[in-house]
């Protein structure tokens, strides 16, 4: 899916996250424990070893979903539904978020808790970094409700709205038009 362009830094880990969820195939790569842990210790969120339980796993698909209705916000340039929110809220303050600083003394937000909530955490920790560049207005998930991909907006005035305007925006078009055909509205040409 998407257009291949990646967002930079490590928003490429929010929008992977966001991507274990694929509605077209259907798949979930975080359905269970051992998938969390395996696609957190993949991409180095987790150390190996760590435990997760059902719980855990229903806590990272709570993110994955608000960062999608975040994602989704972003490509409207409106506010995240409430309810994300107050998920995004709960999730940092689980992972115990303390502002660090490095021998050079540049700031960074790390999670003080382990296992999943600490990895969780450092997801968020990634979305404040993006937030702080101005990266994170560019992330954002398809309009098309059967794809919902998430996808790095590189266009100079921001106002892409699928994935991939081949597959998603071209269905998106074509269902529009049909729309207007059976709704009797006159084609502008």
């Amino acid at each position: 899916m998407g257009d291949g362009k990646e967002p930079p830094g490590r928003l490429r880990l929010v929008q992977d996250f966001v991507n274990t969820k694929d509605f077209d195939e259907d798949t979930d790569a975080i359905a269970t424990p051992d998938d969390l842990v395996a696609w957190l210790v993949a991409n180095d969120l987790a150390t190996p070893g760590v435990d997760a339980r059902a719980a855990d796993v229903r806590r990272a698909i709570e993110l994955r979903e608000a960062l999608r209705s975040a994602l989704l916000a972003n490509n409207e340039s409106t506010a995240p539904e409430p309810a994300a929110v107050e998920v995004l809220n709960r999730i940092g303050q689980r992972a115990k978020r303390v502002t660090r600083f490095d021998a050079r003394g540049e700031a960074t937000l790390e999670p003080v808790s382990g296992g999943v909530d600490g990895a969780l955490g450092r997801l968020l920790s990634i979305v404040h970094d993006a937030v702080e560049t101005g990266d994170w207005r560019r992330l954002k998930a398809c309009r098309n409700d059967t794809c919902q991909w998430a996808f790095y907006d590189q266009s100079k005035n921001h106002s892409r709205h699928w994935c991939s305007m081949d597959v998603c925006g071209s269905q998106m078009k074509a269902r529009a038009y049909r729309r207007r055909r059976k709704a009797g509205t006159p084609e502008v040409i």
